[in-house]
This record gives C-alpha cells, sequence and structure tokens, in this order.
C-alpha cells in the first residue's frame, strides 16, 4: 500500500486516529468475552469479530505510521491523544449490555466505512471495502442473534434494559470533531458520521419499537477529546503483554 504521508497529518490524522481508536478499543471488548460467552458459539463468534476489528485498526494505524510500526499508535499515546468514543471504552460484565452494543455499534461502523469509500486519501479506500465485506457477517451475526431473542419474554426484557443503557453511551459515536468536517471538506470522506445520525436511528427504530430519543442524551463529558473513567482499566490489559515484553510486535 503506497502512502502519501504528508497528506496524512493534522486534522486529517485526528479523523483517521478516532476511527482507528474506536476499531481498536471495540476489538478488545469483544476479546474480552471469549471463554465467557454464554455459548460456545457465541465465543467463537465473538473472537471471530474481535480479530476482524482489531485487523480494521491495524490497517488504519499502518496507514498513518507504517515506517514506524503500530504498536506506538496502538499503544504508547499519551492518554489526551486517544479519540475513542466512550461507546467503546465502556466496561460491561452484562452479556445483553455487550450483544447490544455489537449491534449498535456495527450499524454505525458500516455507515462509517461507506464515507470512505471514495477517500481521496491513497489505500483509505481499499481498506474501506475490505472492512466492508467483513462487516457484512458482523451484521449477520448480531441480527440473527436478536431475531431469535427477541421473541422471548425474559430475554427481550433484558436487551430492553441493556438498550436503555447503552444508548447514551452510542450517541457518542457521533460527536463531529473539527478534524472530521476539514477531513470531509478536503475528500477524506464524503460527509461527517454525525450527518448519518438519522440513518442510524431510523434502523435502531426498525430493530427495536419505542424509542423515545427525545429523552436520550449523551452526557457532556463524553468527548472524544476527553477519556472516560473505564479507558485506564482497560488500556491496562490491552497493555499486558507489551509491558512485560516491550520489543514484542502487536
Amino acid at each position: 500500500m503506497s502512502v502519501d504521508q504528508g497528506l496524512i497529518d493534522g486534522p486529517i490524522r485526528e479523523f483517521i486516529l478516532a476511527l482507528a481508536d474506536d476499531e481498536h478499543l471495540m476489538g478488545q471488548q469483544h476479546t474480552e468475552w471469549i471463554g465467557v460467552a454464554p455459548f460456545l458459539e457465541e465465543d467463537l463468534a465473538f473472537s471471530s469479530i474481535a480479530q476482524d476489528e482489531l485487523g480494521h485498526a491495524a490497517m488504519l494505524y499502518e496507514l498513518l505510521d507504517g515506517e514506524n510500526g503500530i504498536d506506538a499508535l496502538a499503544f504508547g499515546r499519551d492518554v489526551g491523544d486517544y479519540r475513542s468514543c466512550w461507546l467503546v471504552e465502556y466496561a460491561t460484565t452484562d452479556w445483553a449490555e455487550a450483544l447490544v452494543r455489537h449491534w449498535l455499534y456495527d450499524i454505525a461502523e458500516e455507515l462509517r466505512w461507506n464515507l470512505l469509500l471514495t477517500s481521496s486519501i491513497e489505500g483509505l479506500s481499499e481498506i474501506a471495502q475490505r472492512a466492508l465485506a467483513e462487516e457484512r457477517f458482523h451484521r449477520m451475526h448480531a441480527d440473527g442473534l436478536l431475531d431469535a431473542l427477541l421473541e422471548v419474554d425474559d430475554a427481550r426484557s433484558r436487551i430492553r434494559a441493556a438498550l436503555d443503557s447503552m444508548l447514551p453511551l452510542a450517541l457518542t459515536m457521533f460527536e463531529t470533531l473539527a478534524s472530521e468536517k476539514a477531513a470531509a471538506a478536503a475528500g477524506a470522506a464524503l460527509s461527517t458520521l454525525a450527518e448519518q445520525q438519522q440513518v442510524w436511528q431510523a434502523a435502531v427504530d426498525q430493530r427495536f419499537d419505542d424509542v423515545e430519543w427525545s429523552a436520550i442524551s449523551a452526557t457532556p463529558e463524553s468527548t472524544r477529546a476527553a477519556r472516560s473513567d473505564d479507558f485506564a482499566p482497560l488500556m491496562s490489559r490491552m497493555r499486558e503483554v507489551i509491558d512485560l515484553d516491550p520489543l514484542a510486535i502487536w
């Protein structure tokens, strides 16, 4: 992949980092269900999905800094330099929350990758094409499981409770950084993800009835420029290997 590193600087760099950080942390969250999901098939499914998301993050980090390796971007930045949304930082031990987050994230992720299919940044559209091919299976997995569980009274009530707790966090995906607007203006993306929020909400409405959007809002402090309380413990777990062996390659 040939990349003009001079193009990927300033706002465009921050824009790509926000997507890479989301994919990185979402992949890590999925890995934490391996061995503890409710049944074996979900252990396997979440491990496969996690591998895909981590692969997407790795491709984006390499696009930005391939010459120096990706570990520094993935693990070595100052906390304030990460641009992940709070949805992917959130720690949960509740399976219903993990499943609902998986679905909410992947709906937005599909919209996000589609915005990059004609990106002016060399290499980014190819990454988007590969990611979208894999995301189709992620969606099929989440939709199929929800189709089955929402038909069961107890499962449906747990999923609705999880939806109530996840939606305010999910809105953090749509915060528009100044860098995202600049990237869209430069042709790095067709538009900002925030401009696709209504499309995402329509998909949520189609999947879950009676969502009262007027009562849902992200907390003011949950911005991409600020880390949640869950970020540090999550990063500590993610850094376990590299802290033991700084020469290890991710």
